[in-house]
């Protein structure tokens, strides 16, 4: 028998999806065969799996001891913590991502993956305590590709995680990012449709202008032209839907490909990766939760390298 406390990290969520996260190593099926068994006990009584826990609640769990995760997270051995915070409070954290780092671990060539900079940048300071949670450590809201640079963010607790990823998934969070085209665009500025398909095998993405079936994505990009130095265009894009590789592979489709982009351009370039960088977050919507703090602001990077290499003169406003 276990006994198990819910931490402040571990309320707010289902009974069912914390054990899973507590017992990453048992099926689904077995589970939920314990709880039709009584196995798991919710407070001293009888649970279905959908109850949504609050802190203090107590489980009484008749498990094998294996099924268990083990205590503590371990961090990345390479991870130093050195990270380039934009904004940061008791909640959120937002730091700028260079261009060749993974968001995520899981790579083949286990590479220091930004997520790993950050947990161990909050455990430096004393804000992750891995040894103690049960089943949260600090994690991202947003993605971008590994060759793109700029502003990600991270939340520090399990109620700041939610409540962002749910403004996200709502449209409350609107993305801006600067880049540079190989070749003009058509327009100046538009707001542009087209239907998008991933090739997984590939680890790329088709764009047509119309679908030939119902598996196509429907996306939208708009882009305003911001400067122009011969064929160069620099250019600022909002995402009005966020799909993989969308404004790489949009933008190749409509003839003006990311300078530097080694999937959708055609052509060599002096550029090791795509000119891509998620430069603006601007937050909306969240007055009655706890980022209600964040609602209104709009956080900004610093106008990146590749921006200044090639349009030296150029400044906003």
């Amino acid at each position: 028998m276990k006994t198990v406390t819910i931490l402040q990290n571990d309320a707010g969520q289902r009974l069912d999806k914390f054990l899973l996260k507590l017992m990453p190593d048992m099926p689904k099926g077995m589970l939920y065969k314990l709880i039709r068994k009584k196995d798991i006990k919710y407070n001293g009584s009888r649970c279905k799996g959908m109850e949504i826990l609050q802190c203090g609640d107590v489980l009484t769990l008749y498990v094998k001891e294996e099924f268990f995760a083990t205590a503590g997270k371990t961090l990345h051995r390479a991870a130093s913590g050195n990270i380039t915070p934009v904004y940061e409070d008791a909640d959120v954290l937002i730091v700028y991502k260079p261009s060749g780092m993974y968001a995520h671990g899981g790579n083949e060539k286990n590479a220091v993956s930004l997520i790993d900079e950050i947990q161990k940048y909050l455990l430096d300071r004393g804000e992750y305590h891995p040894d103690e949670e049960q089943t949260f450590s600090p994690a991202l809201c947003n993605r971008i590709d590994r060759n793109t640079e700029g502003l990600v963010i991270a939340a520090k607790n399990a109620q700041a995680l939610r409540v962002m990823n749910a403004a996200i998934r709502d449209r409350q969070v609107q993305k801006a990012y600067l880049a540079i085209t190989a070749a003009p665009l058509p327009k100046r500025s538009d707001v542009c449709t087209a239907w998008l398909k991933k090739d997984s095998r590939q680890n790329m993405v088709k764009v047509l202008d119309s679908p030939p079936d119902k598996s196509w994505q429907k996306i939208r990009t708009g882009y305003r032209v911001l400067a122009q130095n011969g064929s160069r265009q620099l250019v600022h894009i909002d995402l009005f839907t966020g799909r993989t590789h969308q404004i790489r592979a949009h933008f190749a489709h409509l003839g003006a490909p990311l300078l530097g982009d080694p999937k959708y351009a055609t052509g060599r370039s002096a550029e090791e990766n795509q000119c891509l960088c998620a430069y603006a977050l601007t937050f909306s919507g969240l007055e009655d939760s706890c980022l209600s703090h964040l609602s209104g602001k709009c956080i900004t990077a610093n106008m990146p390298e590749f921006v200044r290499r090639y349009f030296p003169d150029f400044r906003f406003g």
